[in-house]
């Protein structure tokens, strides 16, 4: 009985293709034992064990043409080749952990704005923490110009919550969620909420039809009238935008709880 296998034995006990045992042997990383009289190549338990360190080291993405220099490394060597490696898989967690986190909120959103039965909803919503990114008076319109110059380097910004809240001058403030309190805080308590998939000129529109049924069902706003916009979401309504239109309900005046208007 043989003690050595063939190419295509090898690459069924690697689970690799034949192609890819080829091509190390083009690169000179791996030659067989023996090529026999019929010009099978064949490879002993030493060829075994060379292809197996040469896939783990594909694994750590050493370029093919360093292997036969990390083949010699010395155990410092390879424990901080591994330790670099892991280094770079614990970066690609978290940020696959970030992306799984923002794509089940990007889910869970569009659910809530396709799902909701009534226009207007009395909801009891948490203390949040907004840091400011831009004001815009009363005669300025946000632009790509504008976003360009006061917003650049902010990593991902369309991918984030973005809040506008006006002031008694009708200057408008954009803002950032944030986990600890930075330029304004929206209190805890119960908010009417309005979410709307609309063209951006409807805005205006929407928020004068936002205050108009607060009056006229006599719900008195302790707050002014915040603007969310969720861009992200126009992946659902191409030439659309996800707006929340939200507004502090006085304390005292609703019953604590929330349901629909």
């Amino acid at each position: 009985m043989r003690n050595e296998i063939t190419i295509s034995e090898l690459a069924k006990l690697m689970n690799v293709s034949v192609h890819q045992i080829r091509y190390f042997e083009e690169k000179g990383v791996l030659q067989p034992a023996y090529t026999g009289e019929n010009q099978y190549r064949m490879y002993s338990m030493d060829q075994v064990y060379q292809l197996a360190h040469i896939l783990l080291l594909r694994k750590l993405e050493v370029p093919v043409q360093s292997i036969n220099e990390c083949m010699s490394y010395s155990p410092e060597q390879h424990r901080g080749l591994l330790e670099h490696s892991l280094g770079g898989i614990e970066q690609e967690l978290k940020r696959l952990q970030k992306l799984r986190q923002f794509i089940r909120k990007m889910l869970e959103e569009e659910q809530s704005y396709s799902s909701q039965a009534e226009p207007f909803q009395r909801v009891l919503q948490p203390e949040v923490h907004l840091t400011e990114l831009m004001k815009l008076d009363s005669h300025s319109q946000l632009s790509a110009a504008l976003l360009a110059q006061q917003a650049a380097g902010i990593p991902d910004l369309f991918e984030s919550d973005i809040y506008y809240v006006a002031d008694e001058q009708e200057a408008v403030t954009l803002y950032l969620e944030m986990q600890a309190p930075g330029d304004l805080t929206l209190p805890a308590g119960d908010y009417l909420i309005r979410q709307c998939v609309i063209q951006e000129e409807e805005l205006e529109e929407q928020c004068d039809h936002f205050l108009t049924y607060a009056a006229a069902q006599a719900i008195p706003l302790a707050g002014p009238l915040v603007v969310i916009e969720r861009s992200y979401l126009s992946l659902f309504a191409p030439g659309k935008l996800h707006y929340e239109l939200k507004a502090l309900i006085q304390p005292g005046v609703i019953e604590e709880g929330a349901g629909s208007v």
